[in-house]
């Protein structure tokens, strides 16, 4: 399917007209002009604005697992340790990913249908002392949002850790304070509450985060340290994608300009309309409680009756496309994507009738 008709995927999300047509524009080059280095601080002041941070914003090319990389092998050396908050696909990712550079990974393990508990992420952080700890605010494949950013923020502080989190589907849909929280590397990705292309990340950086990667000196592709002051040096460790900033420039307007605490209620009621319509006609939520759910993203098991192949299929005849999962999840669990431009309950109410047509 090239395009969906209903798409109700967890990311890439649907792309509204008025940010693809963007893309119509032929743009100058951007480490040219000054407009473009204005385009810039008028997106890091708006997204510092969403995100209730004074910290540092990057705003880099490239899809969101750019800057996962980034966050890791900017502050971590080879034997350095890193203790990964894990209740799902994404957390377990972060050690996975600081191993193949040599960093000690520990995970401090949660069910996959779960949510992390501060009190064990307390104890395994004193007694392993890492560097850096990692969580996720909202685990895509598993439908969960992490309720405790603030304590485990507490916690890294504590025992002298960088708390770095992948709230790349929840942030914009899902309340979030960067610096309540002490974040000191937030991930925020394009594609997800923006409604944009995959083209862009964005990265919340602390003072204290920037003393490390200093220290570290990363100087790879990913690498922090040459986007530091971009604006005010107009100068970009290599060319950026104008045509993505003035769509994200577009997005971040019309979060603001709606209201981010409106905002927050659209995606509370998407949700509520996709589970409430879900378990009228016999679908099984797949964290084990329902406020561990998402705002942005409603995870089900698939229904007895089918496989997933078999459900999957006879949904897109219909037009309606969903998300399906991975590893363990697979062939098991499916996703309901209710973020951003799909936050909305005429969309959501379509995609549920095809899924109930589909059912009886």
């Amino acid at each position: 399917m090239e395009f969906y008709k209903i798409g109700l995927v967890p990311g890439p999300v649907s792309v509204p007209e008025e940010i693809r047509s963007v893309w119509k524009n032929d743009f100058a080059s951007p480490d040219l002009e000054d407009e473009f280095f204005n385009l810039y601080r008028e997106n890091q002041l708006s997204a510092q604005k969403i995100l209730h941070t004074k910290n540092d914003i990057i705003i880099t090319s490239g899809e969101a697992m750019s800057i996962l990389w980034a966050s890791l092998k900017c502050t971590l050396k080879a034997g350095e340790k890193i203790l990964t908050v894990s209740s799902g696909l994404f957390g377990e990712g972060f050690a996975e990913m600081a191993g193949t550079f040599g960093a000690a990974a520990e995970i401090c393990s949660f069910d996959y249908d779960d949510v992390p508990e501060p009190q064990k992420i307390y104890e395994h952080a004193r007694k392993f002392k890492p560097k850096v700890i990692t969580a996720v605010h909202c685990e895509t494949p598993s439908g969960t949002i992490t309720p405790c950013l603030a304590e485990i923020g507490k916690i890294a502080h504590e025992v002298g850790a960088l708390f770095v989190v992948d709230f790349v589907s929840s942030a914009g849909g899902v309340p979030l304070d960067v610096d309540k929280f002490e974040i000191d590397i937030g991930l925020w990705g394009s594609q997800k509450v923006l409604s944009l292309t995959p083209s862009l990340s964005i990265s919340t950086i602390s003072q204290r985060a920037w003393e490390v990667i200093e220290s570290v000196n990363y100087s790879g592709y990913e690498a922090y340290k040459d986007w530091r002051g971009v604006p005010e040096k107009k100068f970009t460790p290599y060319t950026h994608d104008w045509h993505a900033m003035k769509a994200l420039n577009i997005s971040l307007s019309k979060i603001i300009n709606e209201g981010i605490e409106n905002i927050f209620a659209r995606h509370e009621r998407a949700a509520k309309l996709c589970r409430d319509m879900g378990r009228s006609m016999g679908l099984k939520l797949f964290p084990k409680d329902e406020k561990f759910s998402s705002p942005t993203v409603t995870a089900f098991y698939v229904p007895e009756k089918f496989t997933w192949k078999n459900f999957n299929a006879l949904l897109r005849e219909k037009g309606l496309a969903v998300g399906g999962n991975y590893g363990s999840l697979a062939e098991k669990v499916f996703r309901i994507g209710h973020m951003g431009s799909q936050a909305d309950n005429k969309l959501v109410e379509r995609g549920m009738n095809i899924i109930r047509s589909v059912l009886l």
